[in-house]
């Protein structure tokens, strides 16, 4: 298919527009930035502009979804790519974020983040697409920790632990921004690898008391399969002697397994 030059320029011209209002959105924030200060910096007349977007809320409507296109190819599939461990590579995706803190000297921090503290409540469209943006980060980390298999407990919620990885990362660039440096940054994230590294230990304490029970099990099993053949009957008054006198345990037969269960 053969595209004309005005097609392409139209395109290059939309593009340029959309990058530059992404960036002066998260330098100066959406309601700071004007609209001829967007023409400004793209080099175009507002006729262009309107021609893409007939208002500064559809531009911004434009820009969040450009940042949802970007999120995978940008951060999601490079941390994916930077390690064959799932569990690193929550790790790894974090150090993307501390790469852009670093480069802009823990400035602008999450342009995302930044659009839904100052836009969020008031411009539904804009709220779903940040809904939807951090919504697929989630699923993403959800689905690297569901790939951890067993090295994680059982009966781990591992969604809302990939919830906490955003609170983790979204908090640690705030704090990280108004104190202008990376140390609270590299906080919360050491303390989220403390966590990890608990959970981590405690499934295999999970899996060394399941195998010792499963060994203990077959051992009682064992002794009595060589019990049996030396084993008396026994008489109707001996068998009704020796019949064991429910006790209040038995009341609630799940008892037991509950408590293992806790353990």
């Amino acid at each position: 298919m053969i595209v004309h030059s005005s097609q392409t320029s139209g395109t290059e011209t939309k593009a340029r527009i959309l990058e530059v209002a992404a960036d002066l959105f998260h330098d100066q924030g959406f309601e700071a930035t004007g609209v001829a200060t967007i023409l400004r910096h793209a080099g175009v007349h507002s006729g262009s502009l309107y021609h893409f977007f007939p208002s500064k809320e559809a531009l911004l409507v434009g820009v969040m979804e450009r940042h949802l296109r970007s999120l995978r190819p940008t951060l999601l599939d490079p941390a994916e790519r930077a390690s064959d461990d799932p569990v690193q590579r929550v790790f790894a995706l974090l150090e993307l974020y501390r790469r852009g803190l670093r480069v802009t000297g823990c400035k602008g921090g999450c342009p995302v983040g930044n659009l839904a503290l100052e836009v969020g409540d008031r411009k539904p469209e804009v709220r779903a697409l940040i809904d939807e943006y951090f919504s697929l980060w989630v699923r993403r980390v959800h689905g690297w920790l569901d790939q951890a298999g067993p090295r994680l407990p059982t009966g781990l919620d591992r969604g809302a632990l990939s919830r906490l990885v955003l609170s983790v990362m979204e908090g640690g660039v705030m704090q990280a921004r108004a104190v202008g440096e990376l140390g609270p940054f590299d906080a919360v994230v050491a303390q989220l690898r403390v966590h990890l590294d608990l959970l981590m230990e405690r499934a295999d304490r999970e899996r060394r008391g399941t195998r010792a029970l499963a060994l203990d099990a077959a051992a009682h099993v064992a002794q009595g399969r060589e019990a049996s053949p030396s084993r008396a009957r026994p008489t109707a008054a001996s068998a009704t002697e020796a019949r064991p006198v429910p006790s209040s345990d038995e009341d609630d037969p799940d008892l037991d397994r509950t408590a293992w269960r806790n353990w």
